[in-house]
C-alpha cells in the first residue's frame, strides 16, 4: 500500500507556541483532505528553534507540554510528527513525538547534540540513547534529528565542508532496529554552500545504509540566524528524488510505494550570489515582522553598502515600507547626493535630505575650547557620523521604524566603524558579508532589474568624512583585506598560516591586530544576517579584555 507524505517547510515563531500549533494543526485539515498519511514538521517546531535560555524557564516547558497535550486531542485520522522540548525528570530532551489517533504512540529524544559554532544544545538538552521506529501503512518508519545524520563528523562537515564516509551512530542504530525508511527533523541554519553539503551528508547515510531518507528543514528568520528550507528526499542508494523551495514555506508531497519514491517536487538549487542574496532578504522580512516594526530606516549614502541595504529591505518589506534618508556633509559629493536621489526614486521608497553641517558646526564651536590646538582628525570625522545616527535613532523614535545599518564585514572586522554612530541601529543587514560580497552581490540584484546605479558600484569606496577620503588610505586593498579576514575569522587559520599563502606580513600582522582591538565595538554592534560558515555573533565568542594578538611566542 502506497505511503503519501507531507513534508511541511515550515517557518515556526520562537516562543509563539500557540501560533505554531494553529499553523500545524491547519496544515493538517489540508493534508487530511488530500489523504495524506503522514505529516512532518521540522525540529522543535512547536516552540521555534533555537529557543535558548527560553528552555531554562519552567514556566516555558509548561506551555510547551500543555500545547503538545492540545495538538495530540486534535490530530486524528493522520499521522504527525512534531519536533518540542521534553521534560522527563530532570532531563530535557530534544524530542519528536510521533501522534496518531489523539494519542503520542512514539518519542525519539535527539543523540547528537551539537555544541559548535551557533549551536548551543548541550547546555540544555540530555542526549537521548535508544533508536524509535514505528510501523504506518505496512512501512517501518524510524526518526531521527538533524545532527543524528551528521555523525561524529558533524562540525567539520558544517564548517569546512568535508563529509566523513562512515555510517553515523544514530542511523545505524535506527536501521538495526528494522526502520525501512528514515524521516529526520531539522533546524538547520543557512550559510554559503550549506545546501550541498547536507545533500551530501545524507546521501552518503543514505548509501550506507541503505535506506530512503526524508529530510524536512525548518523556514524563516530567527535574529542572526536563517534557516533556508530546501528540504528533500533521497532514495536508498543516495540519489535525490524530490527537492523542495529554499527561503519559503512550503508543503512537499512524496509517494513511497515499495521500492519507488515519486513526487511532483523537482526544485532547482541556487546559485550562490542568489542564495546569499534571498538569505538576506528573509532575514531582514523576518526580523522585522516578527518583531513587530512598522518599517525601516536606512541612513542613504550615496555609496555601495547602504544602496545594497536599501535593495534588500526594499525587496524584504516592499517600498512604502522602507524610508531612506540623506544626511550630507561639507565632504559630501555631488554624486553621492544624485546617485542617492536617483536610487531611492526609482526603488518608490520615501526619501529626504537632511543636512548636518549646521549641526556639526554648533558641536565644534561647543567644543572649540576642548579642542584648541589640536588637528582634524577621526574625532571630527566620527562626530559626523554620530550626528546621522543620533538623527536616525530620533527619527526610529517618533515613528517606530527599525534604523538598518550598513557596515559589511570588512568594516566590523576591522574597526572602521563607529561606535554610536554608523554602528547605531537594529538589524545589521550585511555584517557578514565582505566589501567584494557586497560588490558581488550588487551586482547580482541589478540582473533581477536596474536598481543600483552602475556608478555606485564602479566609483571607489569613501567613508566621505574628509576631502578627497578614499577606505583604501586607511586600510589594504579589499581584495587583501577580506582574504586575510576570511582566512581568520571564518577557518581560523594563524598568522603564519596565512603569510605562509603569499600575503605580506605587515598587512596580516595589522589586520589580525585591528580584529583583536576591536572586539569591544563588535560586542556592541546589533545583530545581522549570518550567510558565512562563521559570522560575527552566537559563532563568535572572543573576550573583549584580551592580549592574544594572533601570534605565537618563539
Amino acid at each position: 500500500m502506497p505511503l503519501k507524505i507531507l513534508v511541511a517547510q515550515i517557518n515556526c515563531v520562537v516562543g509563539d507556541v500557540s501560533s505554531n500549533v494553529a499553523k500545524i494543526l491547519s496544515i493538517i485539515d489540508q493534508a487530511k483532505a488530500d489523504s495524506v498519511d503522514l505529516v512532518v514538521t521540522p525540529e522543535l517546531s512547536l516552540c521555534g528553534y533555537p529557543p535558548e535560555d527560553l528552555l531554562l524557564r519552567p514556566d516555558f516547558l509548561k506551555e510547551c507540554e500543555l500545547a503538545l497535550m492540545r495538538l495530540a486531542d486534535n490530530v486524528s485520522g493522520i499521522t504527525l510528527i512534531v519536533g518540542h522540548p521534553h521534560k522527563e525528570g530532570q532531563s530535557l530532551y530534544n524530542a519528536g513525538s510521533v501522534i496518531q489517533d489523539n494519542k503520542i504512540v512514539a518519542r525519539y529524544f535527539k543523540q547528537e547534540l551539537p555544541n559548535y559554532r551557533v549551536f548551543d544544545e548541550a547546555r540544555y538538552f540530555k542526549a537521548g540513547v535508544e533508536p524509535v521506529v514505528f510501523s504506518l501503512a505496512g512501512v517501518s518508519v524510524g526518526l531521527n534529528i538533524c545532527e543524528d545524520v551528521w555523525g561524529e563528523g558533524g562540525r567539520e562537515a558544517s564548517t569546512q565542508s568535508k563529509v566523513i564516509e562512515h555510517p553515523a551512530r544514530a542511523v545505524s542504530s535506527t536501521k538495526n532496529n528494522g526502520a525501512d525508511l528514515l524521516v529526520v527533523m531539522n533546524a538547520s541554519p543557512f550559510h554559503s554552500g550549506k545546501d550541498l553539503v547536507r545533500r551530501k551528508v545524507v546521501q552518503t547515510q543514505a548509501r550506507l545504509h541503505s535506506i530512503p531518507v526524508i529530510f524536512c528543514n525548518l523556514i524563516g528568520g530567527q535574529d542572526e540566524l536563517v534557516f533556508d528550507g530546501g528540504s528533500f528526499v533521497c532514495d536508498g542508494a543516495g540519489e535525490i528524488s524530490a527537492q523542495a523551495d529554499f527561503f519559503s514555506e512550503s508543503f512537499m508531497t512524496v509517494t513511497i510505494d515499495q521500492d519507488q519514491i515519486t513526487s511532483e517536487s523537482k526544485k532547482p538549487l541556487l546559485g550562490n550570489e542568489r542564495a546569499i542574496y534571498e538569505a538576506l532578504v528573509l532575514g531582514v522580512k523576518d526580523y522585522v515582522e516578527k518583531n513587530g516594526f512598522p518599517g525601516v530606516l536606512i541612513g542613504l549614502s550615496g555609496g555601495i553598502d547602504s544602496a545594497l541595504t536599501m535593495a534588500v529591505a526594499t525587496d524584504a518589506l516592499g517600498a512604502k515600507r522602507v524610508k531612506a534618508v540623506m544626511m550630507p556633509s561639507q565632504f559630501t559629493a555631488s554624486m553621492s547626493r544624485e546617485d542617492a536621489s536617483s536610487m531611492a526614486m526609482g526603488l518608490g521608497v520615501e526619501y529626504s535630505e537632511v543636512e548636518i553641517k549646521p549641526m556639526f558646526d554648533a558641536f565644534m564651536s561647543s567644543l572649540s575650547e576642548e579642542f584648541l590646538g589640536r588637528a582634524f582628525d577621526t574625532t571630527e570625522e566620527n562626530l559626523q557620523s554620530r550626528i546621522r545616527g543620533t538623527l536616525l535613532m530620533s527619527l526610529s523614535n517618533k515613528f517606530g521604524s527599525l534604523v538598518l545599518t550598513t557596515g559589511n564585514k570588512s568594516e566590523m572586522s576591522t574597526g572602521y566603524a563607529t561606535l554610536y554612530g554608523d554602528m547605531a541601529g537594529g538589524f545589521a543587514v550585511l555584517k557578514d558579508l565582505t566589501k567584494q560580497a557586497v560588490y558581488r552581490l550588487s551586482v547580482y540584484r541589478n540582473t533581477m532589474s536596474a536598481c543600483i546605479p552602475e556608478r555606485i558600484i564602479e566609483r571607489p569606496p569613501s567613508a566621505e568624512l574628509r576631502p578627497d577620503q578614499l577606505d583604501e588610505d586607511s586600510l589594504p586593498s579589499y581584495e587583501i583585506l577580506d582574504a586575510i579576514v576570511e582566512h581568520y575569522v571564518e577557518y581560523d587559520r594563524g598568522v603564519e598560516e596565512i603569510i605562509a599563502l603569499g600575503y605580506l606580513p605587515e598587512d596580516v600582522k595589522k589586520i589580525v591586530w585591528l580584529i583583536h582591538v576591536n572586539e569591544h565595538k563588535r560586542r556592541q554592534s546589533p545583530p545581522g544576517v549570518r550567510v558565512t560558515a562563521r559570522g560575527f555573533g552566537k559563532d563568535w565568542r572572543y573576550p573583549i579584555t584580551s592580549k592574544y594578538r594572533g601570534l605565537i611566542d618563539q
